[in-house]
């Protein structure tokens, strides 16, 4: 069907006859992409689940990793140990942003002088990128309270955060030099030509439109950074997955690691929506743009 041509109003400002046509095809087209999308999305859903359940080993399966009773049981321990994933993921989210940003200023910052703190921030976001996350838990997580260094907690949850501070702001901080290095260098030079210094072009001309720029994939990391807070597990902190492992080894049962991963996804999913919000806000189509 050729779409009609461009649309004309009646000189009463109601829409013409032409443009209600054009309405009502597209309502149609809408319709009928829905109703494909519905009816292709149940018939994979409904296969998925018939070769799931008519396989040898359902049964067991639904015994050990479904089970309802089990589910409600481990539901209250769960939930009190993903209260302290939420509550290392903010906690740590404000100290990377900080940290991420004073390492993107500088990596960024001119001049021979400068030199030093460009070589300390190329090194620290090399070293943390290059770590696996989990290793640097472990090597902090043990070998840092051994240390015994007066005026800092010997704790396994303070050392897992500070492992997750170094690690995601070493991702963090290349996230804010993009955005710093996007800036037009022209604009820095009509701010530096009305006489403000290098500090105040920085803090009232580049780093505002920089930050404003790289919000989505902030936003994105920070939904990475709360799936990562369970891996705090593994020093013996009480968070959401070493709860389930604990109520999973009264019996054996594996149900309360799907209670924890369901709820970590429950958190995950609107996060995720609020991150593509803010970056349809700030112009991000993806790759087709708005063609």
């Amino acid at each position: 069907m050729t779409v009609p041509a461009a649309p004309s109003t009646e000189g009463d400002g109601q829409p013409s006859a032409l443009e209600l046509e054009r309405r009502r095809y597209r309502r149609g087209r809408a319709v009928r992409s829905a109703g494909i999308s519905a009816a292709s999305t149940l018939l994979l859903v409904g296969v998925v689940v018939a070769l799931v359940v008519t396989s040898p080993g359902w049964p067991r399966v639904r015994a050990t990793f479904l089970d309802w009773d089990k589910a409600v049981e481990s539901f209250p321990a769960v939930v009190d140990g993903l209260w302290l994933n939420i509550r290392v993921m903010l906690a740590c989210g404000v100290v990377i942003a900080v940290l991420g940003l004073t390492l993107a200023v500088m990596r960024t910052v001119r001049g021979p002088v400068a030199f030093p703190l460009r070589l300390f921030a190329t090194a620290y976001v090399d070293l943390f990128r290059g770590l696996p996350l989990l290793l640097v838990i472990f090597v902090l997580g043990f070998g840092a309270p051994a240390l015994r260094l007066s005026g800092l907690p010997s704790s396994a949850l303070f050392w897992g955060a500070c492992a997750l501070v170094l690690s995601y702001s070493a991702y963090v901080a290349e996230v804010f030099r993009a955005g710093i290095e996007s800036v037009h260098p022209s604009q820095r030079a009509a701010a530096r030509s009305l006489g403000l210094s290098y500090g105040q072009t920085m803090r009232h001309v580049v780093l505002p439109q920089a930050v404003r720029r790289v919000v989505p994939p902030l936003m994105n990391d920070l939904v990475s950074l709360q799936k990562d807070s369970g891996l705090i597990a593994v020093l013996g902190v009480i968070d959401a997955i070493r709860a389930a492992q604990i109520e999973t080894a009264l019996d054996f049962n594996f149900t309360p690691y799907v209670v924890a991963g369901a709820l970590f996804v429950c958190l995950t999913i609107p996060m995720a929506r609020l991150t593509d919000h803010v970056a349809r806000k700030q112009g991000f189509h993806g790759a087709g743009g708005m063609l």
